[in-house]
């Protein structure tokens, strides 16, 4: 299977806020199916707008996956230009899907404007867990139903202005004691607890078209008591995608995290995420490690521990979701972008928000 194929699995990261020839050469050649930007990568609207369309301009054959984490609150890489939005758990406490999702859209069209078309959103994990050092006010509150609410109004604000929606992290991140960036969490919680806690906002949004699941590198003892989420057929293969019948892209959180890394080879670790039911391995910043895991599915196809077949099935959702939300495809322009970017009434709306959580603030004292 040829890299056009392989490479159109991956979704890969970078350093620096413009397409060097380097990179240019290893997009044409590897031909990944989608790049993540972070701040680093981001210093002003037309820097974006310019980069954007430089990395599109890369990719002729298919549109880039262009993504972010742009949750609002600590969790924003966009510049201060744009309408940075509070952390979700200040729209949890608003209690309004309509706010909800007219932050999302907002967000939405201020992402489109620029160039990205996927926003790694909503946080659907419920914070159950007051310990918890990684979620927090990341959640919309801590309760499923307040979570269920708002994260698929996040989903429709975001899909219904074409930006591909990914709700994270599955089956839940919000009852661990650690972050999965610097070690394995495990949770004990039982299959009864996690189904009346953890699961329903992913329900919820799974039977009501969210377009990519991103996957948790969290150890469930009760669901699998050996393999994180990320690598498990149990819970991808048997719950995801048999059990809930999911067929969107299933990405997986980035395979650089100290809880994948620190007890898998990169290119195992792949492996096993695309035998777990995985679309897209994510790989944030390592072009080596990018390039052995391509290496790695490439020698794993060779000698049939991968079937065509199997990855022909990822590669149809990919093609599905691109072609739904990114064709057909258009470069962006630097005047429309300014004319989106932290316009008048994006500002009135996060004041609003502003406004409304204040209120409800005082009336709970």
């Amino acid at each position: 299977m040829s890299y056009d194929q392989i490479g159109q699995l991956f979704m890969v990261g970078f350093d620096g806020t413009t397409v060097s020839a380097d990179l240019a050469a290893f997009i044409k050649e590897y031909q990944p199916g989608g790049i993540i930007l972070f701040s680093r990568n981001l210093e002003s609207v037309a820097q974006i707008v310019e980069l954007t369309n430089d990395l599109q301009r890369c990719s002729p054959h298919s549109p880039l996956l262009i993504s972010i984490d742009q949750e609002g609150g600590r969790v924003s890489r966009l510049p201060k230009d744009f309408t940075i939005f509070p952390p979700c758990d200040v729209l949890g406490r608003c209690r309004s899907s309509e706010l909800a999702y007219a932050a999302a859209a907002t967000t939405a069209k201020e992402l489109k404007a620029v160039g990205i078309n996927m926003n790694m959103s909503p946080v659907l994990d419920v914070n159950s867990n007051p310990l918890n050092p990684v979620i927090g006010d990341r959640a919309f509150g801590t309760t499923p139903d307040i979570v269920s609410e708002l994260g698929l109004a996040t989903v429709g604000g975001l899909q219904d202005n074409h930006v591909v929606a990914c709700g994270k992290h599955f089956p839940g991140h919000g009852d661990t004691n650690s972050d999965s960036h610097k070690e394995l969490p495990v949770v004990s919680a039982s299959r009864a607890r996690l189904e009346r806690i953890e699961f329903p906002p992913f329900l919820h949004a799974v039977a009501n078209g969210v377009a990519a699941i991103m996957t948790a590198h969290v150890l469930y003892q009760a669901l699998d008591e050996k393999r994180p989420a990320t690598l498990s057929p149990t819970i991808i293969g048997r719950f995801l995608r048999e059990e809930l019948h999911y067929d969107g892209i299933v990405l997986t959180d980035d395979l650089e995290m100290h809880a994948i890394i620190d007890h898998y080879g990169i290119g195992d670790a792949t492996i096993q995420a695309l035998h777990a039911g995985c679309d897209m391995p994510l790989i944030c910043k390592d072009r080596n490690r990018v390039v052995a895991a391509l290496n790695a599915v490439d020698k794993a196809v060779a000698n049939a521990d991968i079937s065509a077949g199997r990855l022909a099935q990822s590669l149809a959702r990919i093609r599905r979701v691109k072609e739904r939300y990114l064709l057909p495809y258009r470069p962006v322009t630097i005047s429309d972008a300014k004319l989106a970017v932290g316009c008048r009434s994006h500002k009135a709306l996060l004041r609003s928000i502003d406004q409304t959580h204040e209120r409800f603030a005082k009336a709970d004292l």
